[in-house]
């Protein structure tokens, strides 16, 4: 699998279904019906591609969506629904992170406050993270198989944000609107 082919099997799961839990249903049994080695590459593609958004621009970004206060747990599963969203909203965002007041889904968060949100709305799949392991484990039998390929082919997996890049002062509602001012006017926050 490469990363064209990575983001093309996202899209289909997608254009089969638009819930979450379906998606990775139809994800897990795809996977678990194709070469080991593709199953594999799955799980590299899916962190090699979340590195791009695991920065600190990124993680601040996610903070006013989340009323001012994304844990790392949130960025980590924040990370798996921006890609879940797919390649064009994913490479859109990767390249400012004010671009996400651009996104469908963002934008009908904003809407309403996050106590209201339902529970298909939240800007998270946790479980994307692990769909590959599922799938390896069903098609092998062996718990936890897939991070042992990973390390004879020299990757390990990943689970925690890394981010990169310098952090800031979330805490400063007036550099928080200067660098994003999109979002800190439709997530409006008083300091955080």
């Amino acid at each position: 699998m490469d990363v064209d082919e990575f983001w093309f099997f996202l899209q289909r799961s997608r254009q089969v279904t638009s819930d979450p839990d379906e998606r990775l249903r139809w994800l897990a049994l795809h996977l678990a019906r194709s070469p080991l080695a593709r199953i594999v590459d799955f799980q590299i593609l899916l962190n090699q591609i979340r590195r791009r958004s695991d920065t600190y621009d990124m993680w601040e970004a996610a903070n006013p969506i989340f009323s001012g206060y994304c844990s790392t747990d949130g960025f980590w599963y924040f990370q798996a629904w921006l890609i879940g969203l797919g390649r064009d909203t994913f490479e859109l965002v990767a390249a400012d992170p004010d671009n996400l007041a651009d996104v469908p889904a963002v934008r009908q968060l904003a809407e309403h406050p996050m106590d209201e949100w339902a529970d298909d709305e939240w800007p998270e799949w946790e479980a994307l993270s692990y769909v590959a392991a599922r799938a390896y484990e069903e098609a092998t039998g062996e718990e936890e198989g897939i991070y042992d390929a990973m390390a004879e082919r020299g990757h390990t997996n990943q689970s925690d944000p890394n981010p990169t890049g310098l952090s800031w002062n979330l805490r400063d509602s007036t550099a928080v609107a200067l660098r994003l001012p999109r979002l800190s006017r439709m997530f409006p926050q008083d300091g955080f």
